[in-house]
Formats: structure tokens, sequence, C-alpha cells
């Protein structure tokens, strides 16, 4: 068993760092809303840090999980930050999506302390941290990678190592621009049965089973359906992530059509006022505002 710190317990955090305590690891966690790691301390036990550096003080492994690039950056360097508590030998993952160029920044950074850094961003929702099921795609050098697959474990279904540092956050980047064009056509797929009359719940029951089913369809036509939004990954939340994808799009020359189109899509969901609904609210722009 590992002495841990895990920073930030939003949605995805507050779980993950539930089960590496209950995996039997010594955890401390910090959270910027110091209610949320004093309700995580009474439900889970262990200690809380009333800044990252405290949390992170003479920990093995530190984990973390909150929202962009600059959130990231305040978390790891300054006086109060992370980086400032670690101890040489000690690891720092990233479950956090982020760029590449803060990815890059950090790295270096903890290398300069002797600090070990692995990009792991996660796919799975709230439901797959909170069931222990989420994939994690990482980036780093391999022995550190290995390090952290074994503490990993007590949240992942899949673990997998795709490269040298950057090679997490690329993979994830990946994943949301897959993401954003399935939704887009199971939206428009949903949108098309209304507008025919079909029953939805009987259409998707039949081309589930065939080469259009997805994870989106399995798990998002009821409440898409059914028009229900206030649940699961916010769109303000994957314009970020989308805006990385064609940020680095760019730089590299990938050409990202689709992506660019869907994103655009998801500005008209919080014209809507749908920037905290979750990203299948694209059926909602063709039904009220498309």
């Amino acid at each position: 068993m590992a002495k841990l710190a895990f920073l930030g317990l939003g949605v995805m955090g507050y779980p993950m760092a539930g089960h590496l305590a209950a995996a039997g690891h010594d955890v401390t966690v910090y959270n910027r809303t110091t209610s949320k790691a004093e309700a995580w301390v009474a439900e889970h036990g262990g200690a809380s840090g009333a800044t990252p550096r405290e949390a992170a003080n003479g920990a093995d492994m530190v984990m973390a999980c909150v929202g962009n690039d600059d959130d990231l950056r305040s978390v790891c360097l300054g006086d109060d930050g992370a980086f400032a508590g670690m101890m040489s030998g000690s690891l720092f993952v990233d479950h956090t999506t982020v760029s590449a160029a803060v990815t890059a920044e950090l790295f270096d950074a903890a290398k300069a302390k002797g600090i070990g850094f692995v990009d792991a961003p996660v796919s799975g929702g709230q439901a797959g941290a909170e069931n222990g099921q989420l994939s994690i795609m990482c980036g780093g050098v391999q022995a550190q990678y290995d390090a952290a697959e074994t503490v990993m474990s007590a949240y992942a279904k899949l673990c997998r190592r795709i490269g040298d540092s950057g090679a997490g956050q690329m993979t994830k980047m990946c994943n949301q621009i897959a993401i954003a064009g399935l939704v887009q056509g199971l939206s428009e797929a949903l949108h098309f049965a209304q507008k025919a009359g079909l029953d939805g719940e009987a259409v998707v029951e039949v081309i589930s089973q065939g080469a259009a089913g997805s994870w989106q369809m399995a798990n998002r036509y009821q409440t898409m359906l059914s028009d229900e939004y206030d649940h699961g990954f916010a769109v303000d939340w994957m314009r970020k992530d989308l805006a990385i994808c064609l940020k680095t799009a760019d730089e590299n020359g990938a050409s990202l059509p689709v992506t660019a189109l869907v994103d655009q899509f998801y500005k008209d969901v919080q014209k809507l006022g749908g920037g905290r609904w979750d990203t299948s609210s694209l059926l909602k722009r063709l039904t009220q505002g498309g």
C-alpha cells in the first residue's frame, strides 16, 4: 500500500480517490472548496491538506483531476503547489484532460525536481469513476507508468501506456474527436426517427445491434428520447476539450472538419442555456434550436 495524495474532488476525482482509500492506500486529499475535502474525509477516512503542497507532502504518488490547464498549473507549481511538497523519486499522475503543451511544461518542471510525471486522462464519465471502470490512456516513462498502473488499477477497467510523455493527452483528444461525431450522428438519427413518426426505442433496439451501435447509443438514447440532460459530461467541458483538439490539429496539420462543425453546434447548445447539460443535448439543438 502506498502513501497517496489526490488533488481535485469533482464528480470524477471524488469517487476515484474513494476507490484508492477502499483499496487500503493512505490517502490525503485536497480540494479548492474545502467543504468537499472535509466531506470526503468524513466518508472515506484519510486526511485533507489545506494546500496542494500540504496534501502532497511525503506522498509516494500524487494524483490530480482538476478542470483545465490553468487549474493544473495552480495545483502543481508555486510555493503552495504539489511539486514543492513532493520528494525526489515520487510520482505525479495527471488525470485531467489538458493540452499537450501544459503536459510538456509540467513534465519538464517535475523532471527538474527529480519527480516522475505520467499524463493519464480518463474516459468513462462519472459512472465509470463511481464504478471503478475507467479507461485510462497514458504517456510517460515506462518504469514510471508501471508504478502508476498498479495504483490506478483501483479505478480502471483498462489502463494502457500509449507512448512517451504527452501520448496520453493526444489519445484523449482522439477520444473526444470520435465522441463528437458519434453524438451528432446519434442525435440526427433520433431526430429523423421522431420526424418520421417512428418509435425511437424500437428503432434503437434494432440498430444498436448492428454496425450503428456505440457506447453513446447504449448509454444515452433513453435520456435523449426523454429530453433529459441533467447528467453526465457537460457541454462546457466538451467545448474546452474540443478547443484543445482543434488547436493541436492546427499545429500538427490534421484536418478535423466534423469536429470543428460539432464544436459550433455545442456553441448553439450553450446559447440555449445548456452549458451544463450532458453532451448528448445535441439532440435538443435539433428539436428546439436548430
